[in-house]
Parts: structure tokens; sequence; C-alpha cells
């Protein structure tokens, strides 16, 4: 029987390791704690966290406890690591708000009954630290040569690394520290942009603790091109219903490359890897029917099979010139908005971001309405453009938004 260690290396989670024979034995011979931590900077989780609660729940149905750690102290200084620019700083209440939507959307795989699983916030020690003891207990033994040299803070020298910033990596370090004291934590997992902190804080526990602490990162979830996935024309793929429809959710799934379907299957799924590596070695139309279970597959797991079930039937329903709407992503409009431009319309339902992009829609030929391809930015919506008091809107080739009269 495959180890949880070889089961994540054959899936392609596995990006780094720290200790990586100590690491494979021990998962081999005992059930950890181990942790991930996510900073509750908007009050959704992304597709870019997806990757993560996958392991999480992977390393709990193996028996190991998962601790997901809340940012409340790290967000209120801003993670430098992938960023250019400095984050905007959130209040206490913004934080423990979408720390509690953070809480809901993991309950969906992974199991907090019966402490198989923790969820702890890191404001609970951060917050209340002493300064100088701080530095004297942690500072003292990182060297600012050697942080300097750390993938996290390079992008951020260009443009100028603020003091505040650079505590970050002793403020994670520290966490781990604090999570291997309360929980006997001794596996701290994360993207791959946290190598540098990750490997901090393994040192900083074998250093104070003497004692073994090991660290893994993930591959981050990139497209064939190395873009990373999840962006769509709206910003970012959320996990919360209300921000992205399931809808538009299996759609995102349904229309990705074909080149990364198979890397998706195995990260994104449960299906077994002898299913996933069928799937990802169809080809032309055949490919087709991969993304179909991949988009449903995922769907499944972060709303429900009900809406992944409404959201295949939606879209086999539009493709094939049907008309089952319940999937569809809606907005409602009273008659005062008519008189506008379709430009105007787009933007204020909240269908497109910005004119611009609406404009360039239009002019790429990317509009359709019941239908007819609009190439007039400038066309005046009005009631005739309401079919039953509704209208349908296709971008692209499968992108259907409905605007309903009221």
């Amino acid at each position: 029987m495959a180890s949880i260690y070889d089961t994540l290396l054959d899936r392609g989670y596995i990006k780094q390791v720290t200790h990586e024979e100590e690491l494979r034995e021990l998962l081999e011979k005992e059930k950890i704690t181990f942790y991930i931590g996510f900073d509750p900077t908007a009050d959704s989780l992304h597709v870019g966290h997806f990757v993560q609660m996958m392991v999480m729940t992977h390393m709990q149905r193996e028996g190991h406890r998962p601790i997901a750690l809340l940012g409340g102290g790290t967000t209120m200084v801003g993670d430098p690591s992938g960023k250019t620019d400095m984050r905007k700083m959130l209040t206490k209440e913004q934080i423990q708000h979408n720390a509690e939507c953070f809480k809901k959307q993991f309950s969906k795989l992974i199991d907090f009954s019966d402490d198989k699983a923790i969820m702890d916030n890191n404001a609970n020690w951060l917050l209340g630290l002493n300064y100088v003891e701080f530095l004297r207990e942690v500072g003292a033994l990182f060297s600012v040569n050697r942080m300097l040299t750390a993938e996290c803070y390079k992008q951020r020298l260009e443009k100028g690394l603020t003091f505040l910033e650079f505590n970050y990596m002793l403020m994670q370090s520290y966490d781990f520290l604090e999570l291997n004291r309360r929980y006997n934590c001794v596996l701290q997992m994360g993207g791959d942009d946290q190598w540098s902190n990750i490997i901090s804080g393994v040192d900083l526990i074998r250093r104070k603790e003497s004692k073994p602490a090991y660290g893994m990162t993930f591959a981050l979830l990139t497209n064939s091109e190395g873009k990373k996935m999840g962006k769509t024309e709206k910003g970012a793929l959320w996990l919360d219903p209300e921000k992205t429809s399931p809808y538009e959710f299996y759609q995102y799934w349904r229309n990705i490359a074909d080149a990364d379907v198979e890397k998706c299957l195995a990260l994104l799924t449960f299906l077994p890897m002898d299913e996933v590596r069928r799937l990802g070695a169809l080809e032309g139309a055949e490919i087709n029917e991969a993304k179909k279970v991949l988009a449903y597959e995922v769907t499944k797991l972060i709303h429900s099979e009900e809406d992944a079930q409404n959201a295949k039937n939606a879209a086999e329903a539009l493709f094939s010139g049907g008309q089952d709407m319940s999937a569809v992503p809606t907005v409602t409009i009273d008659k005062d908005t008519l008189g506008c431009t379709i430009i105007d319309l787009l933007v204020s339902t909240k269908i497109l971001p910005s004119k611009s992009e609406a404009r360039r829609l239009v002019q790429q030929g990317g509009l359709t309405i019941h239908d007819e391809k609009i190439t007039d930015a400038n066309m005046v919506v009005t009631e005739d453009k309401f079919k039953d008091g509704s209208m349908l809107i296709r971008r692209g080739k499968k992108n259907y938004n409905r605007i309903v009269l009221e």
C-alpha cells in the first residue's frame, strides 16, 4: 500500500522538502500533526488555496492531524512573498470576519470534530508579544545577511522593503515554534513561494528545542505556460458561491486548456491516478469528456453534488441550443436602467469589471445577445432587446449571463 508521501508525490503536489528521507520514514511510522497557514486578507478562499485544502484532506484521510492556522496577527503585517507592492492594512474586525468565512469553507473538506483537525489563529500569541523578549528569543537567531538572499525579499528590495514586512519571516517562524510547543506540530506545509519562511521555522525549532521539525512545499497551481491559474476576467476564482457562482466555477474548469487537464485532475480531485492518467491521455474532441469530469468533480467538492449537476445540465443545454437557465448567473434590473449603452449595462451589472474590457469584447466580436453578434459598442439597450423579460448574453464561446427585466 502506498504511503501518504508516495500519494502526494504521485499526484504532483510535492515541490521541495527538508530532510526528505527522515520525513518519509516518519509519515510511514507515525501519525503526526502538521500545519498550513492562511492569511485572511479577503472574505473568501480562492482556487489558489484549494490545492492546500486538498493536501490537508489527503493527510487527514491517512490519520494525520491538520492545523489550519489563520494569520490574524501576520495579516496585520502582510506577507511580502510574491508581491512587488506592500499589502493594504486591514482592521482587526475585517480580519476576524474573513477568518470566520474561511472556517466555513475549510469545513467542506476537513473534519474538525473530536480534535481530528484544529483551527487556530496566530493573533492569539503574536498580538500580545513583548517586543524586546521576542527579539531576544527569536530575532537573535536570524541572520539579516541570510534573510536578504530569500526570494520573498529580493523582489521587494527593488521597490523598497519596509521594516514591518521584514519581520514577517520571524513571525511565521515563531508560529511554527508556538504550534510545536502547543500541539507537537512537526511539519509545516505551504505553497512554494513560502519556502524561505518554512525553512526558517524548521531551523528555529531545531535550534531552540533541539528536536526534529520538517517543511514541505507544493507546486503553485499554474497552467502549461507557467501562469497562475484561477484568474478570470472578473478577478480571482473564489470558492464563495456569492463571489463566483457554481455555474461560473464549473465553466472555468470545463474550458481549461487541454494540456492542463491531467494535472488539475491529479491535484484537485480524489479520482484514482489510473483514471486521471486515462482521462489525461484522451485527445481531440474526446478530451472534452475529461474536462466535464474535472469540472463536475471540482464543483462537487467546493459546492455540492446538486450544484455540480445543475451547472452541468445548464452548460449542456445552452451548448446544445436548449434553454435551461437554472444555473446561469442572473442579475435583475428595473426598467429605469433601460436607455443606457450595452457597455454601461455590462459594467453596472458587474458582468464585466470595466468599460475598456467590455468595449474590447465587442470590438473583438466576442459579445452575443440571443445568438446575435453585437458589433456596436454604443448600442442602446431598449425593452425590445429582451425576450420574455430576459436577455441571454454570451461572452466568447461558452460564458453565459442572463439579465432579467423587473
